[in-house]
């Protein structure tokens, strides 16, 4: 299965997924007051409009490039991600604001075990759907699925409280509920800077990670008829990254000689290194007597 395409099944399952829980949340926290089981839906309305973002963020990424996108469409993952993530600050937001209001106000909601049941039902599907598309967001370097996986692991973890919670109100201690809320919310939004941050760093063109660009280094520091790297550059295209940078060369070599071994490490980067999606080489010829000024970084 190629990468749009699993990302797009993974997609849809989440979407379906969390139209269950929202309607199974939002009618139990409706109907028994419990701000913590309230917050969890708001959280499962974020994760919709996730899976509905991967979904067209993905279809939009996977186009191939053409006339007016030479490198393709690849920062479409990105915008939409930054998007998923303003909607989840805002969101969060909201949430933290009324629980905080709710551990002034006491309002006791109403125990049920209808609570206890949803919650486990969330713990579980939660968990089946974390473990599926961490897989996929390992095999595909998928930013918006790596985005959903967090979510649905945050989300175990954000109902394993909440259950706490409901417990706790088992026994008439009910302001464990609104301190619940007031946790989901705050993650919901720490989860929504990071994703906002990774994603801005990509569509703000951020430089290729230190480990890949030494992988690359070392890569052209294996060539003997290399006398110097210099000028090297890169900037993302989608999940991937095109780079440029300058070889110095023995002026006597013929110029055919020279391009051929900027065609090699061209093809042998791009092979190696699956980070990098189009090198670009430029050729220096050195003189003899600076021979010893290009030394290689």
């Amino acid at each position: 299965m190629d990468r749009y395409e699993s990302v797009k099944k993974a997609s849809i399952l989440g979407l379906i997924a969390n139209i269950f829980l929202l309607i199974l949340k939002g009618t139990i926290g409706l109907m028994t007051n419990s701000m913590a089981m309230l917050a969890d839906a708001s959280n499962s309305a974020t994760d919709i409009f996730s899976s509905f973002m991967t979904l067209i963020g993905n279809k939009i990424a996977s186009s191939p490039a053409d006339e007016d996108h030479n490198l393709g469409h690849g920062k479409a993952e990105y915008i939409y991600s930054l998007l998923i993530s303003i909607v989840m600050i805002v969101l969060g937001l909201t949430v933290l604001i009324d629980s905080i209001q709710s551990l002034w106000i006491r309002e006791h909601f109403h125990f049920s075990l209808g609570l206890i049941v949803v919650a486990i039902i969330t713990i579980i599907i939660k968990f089946i759907l974390y473990l599926y598309t961490d897989s996929i967001s390992k095999k595909q370097n998928n930013l918006l699925i790596k985005a959903n996986s967090k979510d649905h692991r945050n989300d175990c973890l954000i109902t394993t409280l909440n259950l706490f919670a409901i417990i706790l109100a088992y026994v008439n201690i009910y302001f464990i509920d609104s301190l619940v809320g007031i946790i989901i919310s705050a993650w919901i939004i720490v989860t929504g800077i990071s994703i906002f941050k990774e994603s801005y760093d990509v569509l703000m063109d951020k430089s290729i990670d230190e480990e890949t660009k030494k992988q690359v280094i070392d890569i052209i520091n294996k060539h003997d008829k290399v006398l110097g790297i210099k000028d090297f550059h890169s900037a993302p295209v989608g999940y991937q990254y095109q780079i440029s940078f300058t070889i110095k060369v023995d002026g006597n070599m013929t110029t055919f000689s020279s391009h051929e071994i900027a065609n090699h490490l061209e093809k042998e980067i791009t092979k190696k290194i699956p980070e990098v999606f189009l090198t670009v080489i430029h050729v220096d010829p050195v003189r003899k007597k600076d021979r010893k000024k290009a030394n290689k970084e």
